[in-house]
């Protein structure tokens, strides 16, 4: 007596493989449970401190967008005169909006650690903040970045119910093959 058909097997093996493959949701039909990707790369930045302040740079082509911040508790620095010096280029920071400073570079600094000095002066104090931008090469845009679609999973998982049915058949070939024949001529 044979207790296990292939049909039957095929179809545990499928729910199997099924269960424990991760849905999809299509266009539309997700409920915004997952965290939305970042897109693009991040800007090159700069951090500089001090006991008094702290300067954030960050830069976007030839213009550098500046943060300046109290050490102390984090609050924004209105009103401050802001000498920056790049790789031996001096610059003087303009006020960008309320809280942020602008700089406009000759050129886009090539790729390699820059070496950054900002001198501020806000009221009566002043202070000197010493950081380094490092900068890297852009990746190539001909580059293309290999993303999964359904059709390869698709078809690996067919692949993988191909190798479990030839599993099942060969066990019960294996099995039919150990068991005792009974019966015949006395």
């Amino acid at each position: 007596m044979k207790s296990t058909h292939p049909l039957a097997a095929l179809s545990l093996a499928a729910f199997l493989l099924g269960a424990g493959m991760p849905a999809a949701a299509g266009d539309g039909h997700d409920h915004g449970d997952a965290a939305p990707a970042a897109a693009g790369t991040a800007l090159p930045r700069f951090a500089a401190v001090s006991e008094t302040f702290e300067l954030v740079g960050v830069l976007d082509g030839k213009q550098v967008t500046l943060y300046l911040d109290r050490f102390a508790d984090n609050a924004p620095v209105r009103g401050a005169k802001i000498e920056l010096e790049i790789a031996g280029a001096k610059f003087s920071a303009q006020a960008h909006g309320d809280d942020a400073y602008e700089v406009v570079l000759k050129e886009a600094p090539k790729p390699g650690v820059l070496p950054i000095t900002a001198t501020v002066t806000a009221g009566a104090e002043v202070d000197l903040l010493a950081g380094e931008l490092d900068l890297h090469e852009a990746p190539h845009a001909d580059e293309a970045v290999h993303e999964h679609s359904w059709k390869e999973y698709a078809g690996w998982a067919v692949g993988g119910l191909a190798a479990l049915a030839v599993l099942v058949l060969g066990g019960r070939r294996l099995m039919a093959a150990r068991q005792p024949q009974t019966g015949g001529a006395a």
